[in-house]
């Protein structure tokens, strides 16, 4: 169930749709810059999360930094050529009709293609005085996989393949009656469960096998593939990032790229990732202005040594490492390099004291949430405490 609110403080709409184990927040159409690559702006984002504080219960604080994708789009609004008001704007589709019977369409969006289609036909049709065999067949028309689906089919999945509960949910509710078919090129875990199934990122239900089955089904690059076939750059645009690298180097095993060519997909996908799905806004939020205390900075800059044992002035994958084990915590190269990659502003592999400070303050005022170094620190911190002698008597 979603929930539409037309009445905000500016007019426009606001909307909540749960979809993919997530909310989506938005709202609808202000004037823009005509663009290919329309980009979500920090002061619509503000917007969003000002007006939903109006529907949510008070003891619950939606932070900037529980936003982990943003994104935006253009629709085209064209004048009505029948309207009375010249003014005035068609927000479905408008059909135009010339004396020479060239069928024109114009506005209309994704959701109602189907419509659009079926009334420029139509229209053809009447205009030109043809005579078609029969009306529009496409309402009703089954998507390629859907013959074969049912509510419980993910449970066959299960059962004949060794897959993960929630993945074998996503390839049924995804690929319809194909999801056998990448659940046949499934590679094996190498655990006792599931079977089959490596996931690209274990927070999310997508496997491996789904980027190969999408190259077969003609994905050639890895816009597409992280943001249409997988849905996981709207989902969380740093798990998108993390997760490219791997995607790109499946992709170059199924499609045979060179080296030259996984670099370009790398560039252009981190690009996209940047400028339309709102991981730049996510960047700009580590240059919030700094607002700290004397004590709260001198908190910080111990925080900071913490990592920096040898006093080089800047912090390293290997200083973050040395600092989780000396609290007794272990953690893969992989995850290593994607905590520091997630508060490497300058992404040069370091991160210099005022980068710290900077994610320091983002993380208290609410702008990052759930950052997994300020998290590690944090644990390091209760240890030591509970670690401390304790002098007393009865």
């Amino acid at each position: 169930m979603g929930l539409l609110d037309p009445s905000t403080s500016d007019g426009r709409v606001i909307f909540f749709l749960p979809w993919q184990k997530s909310t989506i927040a938005g709202t609808t159409d202000s004037a823009c810059e005509v663009t290919e690559h329309p980009a979500p702006t920090e002061d619509d984002i503000q917007f969003i999360l000002k007006e939903i504080k109006n529907y949510l219960s008070p003891d619950i604080a939606v932070r900037r930094g529980d936003v982990l994708a943003a994104w935006s789009g253009i629709r085209p609004l064209v004048k009505n050529p029948n309207s009375n008001n010249t003014e005035s704007l068609a927000r479905n589709h408008v059909i135009e009709v010339s004396d020479t019977n060239l069928v024109t369409i114009a506005g209309g969006k994704w959701t109602t293609y189907r419509a659009m289609a079926k009334d420029a036909v139509d229209a053809a049709v009447k205009s030109c005085q043809l005579e078609p065999k029969n009306d529009s067949l496409t309402d009703g028309l089954l998507l390629e996989g859907a013959a074969g689906w049912t509510p419980n089919m993910f449970i066959r999945l299960v059962q004949d393949f060794g897959l993960d509960s929630e993945v074998a949910q996503n390839l049924a509710n995804t690929y319809g009656d194909k999801a056998v078919e990448v659940a046949r090129i499934a590679n094996l875990t190498g655990r006792r469960w599931p079977v089959v199934g490596v996931r690209i990122m274990e927070e999310f239900p997508y496997i491996e096998a789904e980027v190969t089955y999408a190259c077969r089904e003609y994905a050639r690059s890895a816009v597409d593939v992280i943001g249409r076939r997988l849905r996981l750059g709207f989902l969380n645009v740093q798990a998108a990032e993390e997760a490219l690298p791997r995607i790109v180097d499946i992709m170059a095993e199924e499609l045979k790229w060179n080296k030259a060519k996984k670099e370009e997909e790398l560039k252009k996908t981190k690009t996209f990732l940047c400028n339309e799905m709102g991981l730049s806004c996510h960047v700009s939020l580590l240059k919030v202005p700094l607002n700290f205390s004397k004590p709260e900075i001198e908190k910080y800059r111990k925080r900071f040594q913490l990592l920096d044992q040898s006093k080089k002035g800047f912090i390293t994958a290997i200083d973050v490492r040395n600092y989780l084990e000396s609290i007794g915590e272990t953690i893969q190269e992989d995850q290593l390099r994607e905590m520091l990659q997630e508060v490497d502003c300058n992404k040069n592999g370091k991160i210099e004291l005022d980068e710290f400070l900077q994610l320091m303050c983002a993380v208290k005022t609410g702008a990052m949430a759930n950052v997994r170094l300020e998290t590690a620190l944090r644990m390091g911190e209760r240890k030591a405490t509970k670690s401390l002698p304790f002098n007393g008597g009865l």
